[in-house]
């Protein structure tokens, strides 16, 4: 679903190179869900805008499905992005001029050629997926954040997407949203039959992936999580207990 091959991003500040994807590899299987992790700056959120198509690289090749993104124009990048691509943002991205209903129906109002009904439907029916039916009506100021990042998840999964992007979705909410937010995308990601990708400095939204990846100095690594065998080895074995290698 998702390949990058050797890709580089730069970005000139006051004369000076700054590398912040520095020969990234690394490979996305259909249906999978993959959380990257990293501290704060380490250049994430830099590569899931280049995995999206919202960006593009100094260097190297991404695919995504079958398109070629480092080659594609504007245009056929947002062509793209509406029919292929959902993305969470970390602080929701909502018009504050919408409805949560109308919110969600942006997406289709753009790119679908359905009637005004079926767009209305097909909204409501997301906004019940994630248990906010009840605030089609609400504009955002009348939403705390939770009720904010679950209208969005469902916004971002209105077109059907192929591959749902989602960067920091729990950065700014409590522990009890962020853990609902995750499980709403895990269970879309499973009934839809969608790939995940979740940007994350949280190792406890990680655990839920079926795979981890690190990014560290611009190059992603893959991490596993090995348990001791038993009680008597565990504290033998807590200094091995993280491994990394790098992606090939």
């Amino acid at each position: 679903m998702l390949e990058f091959h050797s890709v580089y991003k730069t970005f000139t500040m006051d004369k000076e190179d700054i590398h912040v994807v520095h020969n990234a590899n690394f490979k996305v299987k259909t249906g999978e869900f993959v959380a990257i992790i990293g501290p704060s700056g380490s250049g994430k959120s830099t590569l899931l805008g280049i995995a999206a198509g919202l960006d593009k690289p100094n260097q190297g090749k991404v695919v995504l499905d079958q398109y070629t993104l480092s080659e594609m124009d504007e245009d056929d990048l947002a062509e793209v992005r509406s029919t292929n691509v959902g993305f969470v943002f970390q602080n929701f991205q909502l018009l504050p001029n919408m409805t949560a209903l109308e919110n969600v129906s942006i997406p289709l109002m753009i790119s679908s050629r359905l009637s005004e009904r079926q767009i209305k439907e097909k909204a409501m029916d997301l906004l019940k997926s994630v248990s906010m039916d009840h605030r089609a009506n609400h504009f955002p100021q009348q939403l705390s954040g939770g009720e904010e990042q679950r209208i969005a998840i469902a916004r971002s999964f209105v077109n059907d997407p192929k591959i749902l992007f989602a960067d920091e979705p729990t950065a700014n909410l409590d522990s009890k949203n962020g853990n609902m937010v995750m499980e709403l995308l895990r269970d879309l990601n499973q009934k839809k039959k969608s790939t995940l990708v979740v940007v994350t400095h949280d190792h406890s939204v990680a655990k839920l992936a079926d795979r981890i990846l690190e990014m560290r100095d611009g190059q992603i690594w893959e991490a596993s999580q090995k348990k001791a065998p038993n009680a008597s080895s565990k504290k033998k074995s807590s200094a091995k207990k993280k491994t990394v290698k790098k992606v090939s």
